[in-house]
């Protein structure tokens, strides 16, 4: 049964932000809100999360997943960012943008996209996603709360609590958040392509 917390959305209880933390770091899975919509969330050397994750969503090898970083020096440990790339995402972030990028050697191979070898990276602007970055101190694997068969991600956290409560170890509810996942952008090729209309506006990289 998954642990409920009912945080705050603008200032996040410390004590339930370090307790979502610490099942983080313990091999747990979360649900918490970003700026866009709910995420599903672990570490990132956690491989059962992983499969978690992919169970959950039923998705395949070839999906990008998510580096939910604090801000852009963490960001940068993690995915190559040349000075062009650099000043177009720095304008853009924070915010409901993911950027598909070469990965370093600081990312598990087992999260990249087996072709490419590249990973989605994005700061997130929200609160309690914030919040538990700066804690966790390192950046957190996610992929969006988009379940098989449904064309919107889940905005209630009691109704996550409710379908995934044997599914995730904990749910973090801040009322809604957003129905549009990130616009997500491919700068694997050095030219910025849109390859998901979302909640950031797409026309600044187009």
């Amino acid at each position: 049964m998954a642990r409920y917390f009912d945080v705050h959305p603008v200032n996040p209880q410390r004590r339930s932000i370090d307790q979502a933390v610490e099942l983080i770091r313990s091999g747990g899975l979360i649900a918490y809100p970003t700026d866009s919509c709910y995420a599903l969330g672990c570490s990132l050397g956690n491989k059962e999360g992983l499969d978690r994750i992919r169970q959950i969503r039923h998705l395949d090898d070839r999906h990008h997943f998510t580096l939910m970083c604090r801000d852009f020096a963490q960001l940068g440990q993690f995915v190559h960012v040349d000075n062009a790339v650099f000043r177009a995402i720095k304008s853009a972030t924070p915010g409901s943008y993911t950027f598909i990028l070469p990965a370093t050697r600081e990312v598990p191979r087992r999260l990249l996209h087996p072709k490419k070898k590249t990973v989605g990276a994005r700061i997130p602007d929200h609160p309690v996603a914030q919040a538990l970055l700066e804690q966790l101190g390192e950046p957190m694997l996610s992929s969006t709360l988009l379940l098989p068969g449904q064309d919107e991600p889940l905005v209630q956290g009691w109704e996550i609590k409710d379908l995934l409560d044997n599914a995730v170890d904990a749910v973090l509810d801040s009322g809604e958040c957003g129905t549009e996942p990130t616009t997500v952008v491919d700068f694997s090729g050095g030219e910025p392509e849109v390859v998901r209309r979302g909640a950031g506006d797409p026309s600044r990289f187009e």
